[in-house]
């Protein structure tokens, strides 16, 4: 993670943007804000955010239209706040490429543990390599194909390696099913998001000690799925 890392903050409510300001100055981060998607698309430009946590219900230029903007400029992390509980909602912004969402009203803590979270899976994609390690147990070999857990060797199938090599990759990160179909994009199999259900369960069968009740490849209802991220030491 970047020593101090610079937050900006956009949200309409003034209550808001001042609680979460000073939660995330007293965990030692640089904020910015903005009230409005203009304001919030010239602050990013000009302050060079290193994360944005970004309220999808603004005035005029809503937090998709932003996020649009954003992913066309760069590859910013963005942490969605939304008011809204509709799961379109959530499955837009992710596809549009946020990072993670959190669902008013939520915890000023969590919202600064998700911060960092995003943020140290942000540094480590900077540095890719071909071999993938998240905590002691897991290692995915990308150039040859080989899944390691608990030093256990692995059989999965093109396809389930690239969709836990996708998810492994960002222990953490939310994928809904349509970014997964993307990410196995000239893989021949059935061409409809449901059957990442089935991969996964397949995935699941195959590296989970016990498979109904997962430790490595989660559900987030609704959304999608995420690889959990190994325990803080």
């Amino acid at each position: 993670m970047v020593a101090v890392a610079t937050i900006l903050v956009v949200d309409d409510e003034p209550r808001i943007l001042q609680l979460v300001r000073d939660y995330l100055e007293h965990g030692g981060f640089t904020v910015l804000v903005a009230s409005d998607g203009p304001s919030a698309l010239r602050s990013s430009r000009t302050g060079r955010p290193d994360l944005i946590v970004l309220d999808l219900g603004l005035p005029g230029l809503d937090g998709l239209d932003v996020t649009r903007a954003l992913r066309r400029e760069g590859e910013v992390p963005i942490i969605m706040l939304t008011a809204r509980t509709e799961e379109s909602d959530k499955l837009v912004g992710l596809e549009l490429g946020a990072d993670d969402y959190l669902t008013k009203p939520f915890s000023p803590k969590e919202l600064v543990a998700r911060i960092r979270a995003v943020l140290r899976r942000a540094e480590g994609m900077r540095a890719p390599s071909d071999v993938i390690r998240v905590g002691p147990d897991v290692e995915l070999d990308v150039s040859r194909m080989e899944a390691r857990f608990g030093g256990r060797r692995v059989d999965l199938t093109k396809t389930e390696f690239q969709i836990l090599a996708t998810i492994a990759a960002q222990p953490g990160r939310i994928f809904t099913r349509a970014q997964l179909l993307d990410a196995v994009k000239g893989v021949a199999f059935e061409s409809y998001e449901r059957a990442i259900d089935a991969h996964i369960k397949n995935i699941r069968r195959k590296i989970e000690p016990r498979a109904g009740t997962p430790q490595y490849v989660l559900t987030v209802f609704g959304v999608g799925y995420r690889f959990a991220e190994p325990p803080e030491r």
